[in-house]
């Protein structure tokens, strides 16, 4: 995995942990395990960089648990963050969305494949601009 999409997934991680503290200050969660679930967060967020492949799990199921215990904020979820963890995660999505993160991913490994530079970013704006193509039923 590069560095530089690593490093955006971080950073949307980090994004979210703001949303999530802030929540907690504003008191709007109810229950106590609010502070434990920031501490896993925090432990997510750490071993991401060190250990990618193993905490891609802790990923979906954080990711997923604050779909679950905060509903209030789930559109706020980054999508990236569904599609990077992927597993339980990909049920958050509709399948016009997924089509579109399969074929990002295929244009990043295929930058990859041929050294060549990719901006995750500026290819994801492309594809969203691109007119349809599929076929509705």
């Amino acid at each position: 995995m590069t560095s530089s999409h690593l490093d955006h997934h971080l950073a949307l991680l980090t994004q979210l942990r703001g949303i999530l503290v802030a929540l907690g200050e504003a008191e709007q969660v109810l229950d106590d395990s609010h502070a434990l679930f920031i501490e896993r967060y925090d432990e997510l967020i750490a071993l991401l960089p060190v250990d990618t492949e193993s905490s891609l799990y802790l990923g979906q199921d954080l990711i997923s648990q604050i779909f679950h215990r905060y509903p209030q904020i789930a559109h706020l979820v980054p999508r990236d963050l569904l599609w990077f963890f992927g597993g339980d995660c990909l049920h958050f999505m509709p399948d016009e969305e997924i089509e579109m993160f399969q074929t990002l991913d295929e244009r990043r490994f295929e930058a990859m494949e041929n050294d060549q530079p990719f901006d995750w970013n500026q290819e994801k704006r492309l594809l969203a601009l691109a007119p349809q193509t599929s076929s509705k039923h």
